[in-house]
């Protein structure tokens, strides 16, 4: 009888050690889950802030470069392009967070011809409203790589983490996907 009840209780502790493990696990994934989407939200965030911008740089350089139509609408159409696409933060694969760098990389692209073109008007080039867009634009830059750092830094700390034994059973269990990363 007592070694009955010793190996039951072993069973029973065993198995609330297991549960013990596999409630920790979740918790920690839904964390950083909940981080990675956070980050996600953040890129989102000055991205859009990018977005805003545009219109009042193309607004002014239209001031000045009458005859460069097709940068300022290559712009103009590569930011509806940008802000059509929508990724749902609980799906971000690899596909998903390449097919938006690419939208975004139009803009930049579009950005610089722009840049370029912005040197051949001395007057543009003096302009205080274009000067300070100019700037913010360039703060916005650096925001935007470091959200991305950001991003990429908690998706592999997630993605480490749903990979590791024993949260790789756990992930599996609860479907917890790996998370794609910018390039």
């Amino acid at each position: 009888m007592n070694k009955g009840l010793i190996i039951a209780g072993g069973i029973g502790l065993f198995l609330l050690l297991i549960l013990m493990n596999g409630c920790s696990a979740y918790n920690s994934m839904v964390e950083k889950n909940e981080d990675v989407t956070g980050k996600w939200q953040q890129v989102e965030t000055q991205y859009q802030r990018r977005m805003d911008l545009i219109p009042n740089i193309v607004k002014t350089v239209e001031a000045y470069a009458k005859f460069e139509k097709s940068t300022l609408v290559e712009i103009t159409n590569a930011r509806a392009s940008a802000t059509s696409i929508k990724i749902d933060p609980s799906k971000l694969d690899a596909q998903s967070i390449a097919n938006f760098e690419k939208a975004q990389g139009a803009i930049t692209g579009a950005l610089s011809r722009l840049l370029v073109t912005f040197e051949k008007y001395p007057d543009l080039k003096a302009n205080q409203n274009f000067m300070a867009l100019m700037t913010e634009l360039e703060g916005t830059e650096n925001r935007i790589a470091e959200a991305r750092r950001d991003f990429n830094l908690a998706a592999q700390g997630y993605n480490t983490y749903i990979k590791k034994f024993p949260s790789n059973l756990w992930a599996g269990m609860f479907n917890f996907e790996p998370r794609g990363y910018f390039e």
